[in-house]
């Protein structure tokens, strides 16, 4: 088990190391901040641009290896990850807003896990019942609302709750207070309060694919040889479903956990917008889109690789647990 780990740990590791040097590559070859720092006013000459990039290890005219190989140091032996066009520091920037982005992915991600197999194994055991109609045809509408509509959506419904209780139980904008309420317990009810409707509408994006995948997996596995045996023993059909069918099917499920994850991490762009988050995703977004900050998008690639990575290495660990053959490799 222990090795089996070790080894997946291992490969997922160089795989992201591979991705976010690809992507390196790619960002110094395609993305140039000098046009925007032209634009400044008063307007600074083409060689103080170049001066000024230059000075935060950003030298436009500098080959692609040798600003790869400058970059790779300062991330190894110092875990720094460089200045922007503006000389401010990335990670200064980009790990504050890790974090706040990071609490948002883990909460929707396990909502989304928990929430998407227990309504699957709820409508496959309810096959072509009422409640099995509502839960899959819920999921499957879901599934084709676009996420800022849905996001909006959830928005909107917050407000409403706000005005029906005639006080704020939400907040549907920010991520935090502006002035937090004092206490330990006031700061904890207040980020719950952030938290609440961009954790719902993630979840509300992640969970319709487990859902569905586990109830296809579940019907499946419901007529198995081993479930008939189990009834053939004298268990009760949903004592076979539990004790057998469901951990059978969840092994595909428990397999895409990894794939999954970096999908949430992508809705959280469009989350952050709407709920005017200063999270990773809006940072990012703008790396690539206004300042052109090449460290600053490697650096959110490299994040999404390690989100990949933790979430595929889960995925790894919830098999070798329900799956007994994986232990012994």
């Amino acid at each position: 088990m222990i090795r089996y780990l070790t080894a997946r740990v291992a490969s997922y590791a160089l795989m992201v190391f591979v991705a976010t040097s690809l992507s390196y590559v790619a960002a110094v070859s395609f993305l140039d901040p000098r046009p925007r720092l032209l634009l400044r006013t008063p307007r600074p000459t083409p060689e103080a641009v170049t001066a000024q990039l230059t000075a935060n290890g950003l030298d436009p005219d500098a080959g692609v290896l040798e600003r790869y190989a400058r970059w790779l140091a300062g991330v190894v032996f110092r875990f720094d990850w460089g200045l922007g066009p503006d000389g401010t520091r990335v990670n200064d920037e980009f790990f504050a807003r890790a974090l706040v982005s990071g609490r948002l992915v883990l909460l929707a991600t396990l909502a989304s896990i928990v929430v998407g197999v227990a309504l699957g194994v709820y409508a496959a055991s309810r096959q072509y019942s009422w409640g099995d109609r509502v839960v899959t045809g819920a999921s499957y509408l879901v599934s084709t609302i676009p996420a800022v509509v849905l996001c909006l959506g959830v928005q909107l419904a917050g407000i409403a709750v706000n005005e029906r209780a005639g006080r704020r139980l939400v907040h549907v904008s920010g991520a935090s207070s502006p002035t937090p309420p004092a206490g330990a317990w006031g700061g904890l009810v207040d980020v719950a309060q952030h938290l609440a409707l961009p954790t719902i509408a993630l979840t509300l994006l992640g969970h319709a694919g487990y859902q569905l995948l586990q109830r296809s997996l579940l019907l499946d596995t419901i007529g198995a040889d081993h479930v008939r045996a189990a009834r053939a023993r004298g268990l009760t059909r949903g004592q076979a479903v539990r004790r057998h069918a469901v951990r059978t099917s969840f092994i595909p499920v428990a397999q895409g956990i990894a794939f999954a994850i970096p999908a949430i991490f992508t809705g959280t762009f469009v989350v952050e917008q709407v709920f005017a988050w200063q999270g990773l995703g809006v940072y990012t977004l703008s790396a690539i889109t206004a300042t052109q900050d090449v460290n600053a998008v490697v650096a959110g690639v490299a994040f999404g690789g390690v989100t990949f990575a933790v979430g595929a290495i889960l995925a790894d660990l919830s098999v070798a647990l329900v799956d007994p053959r994986v232990r012994v490799h």
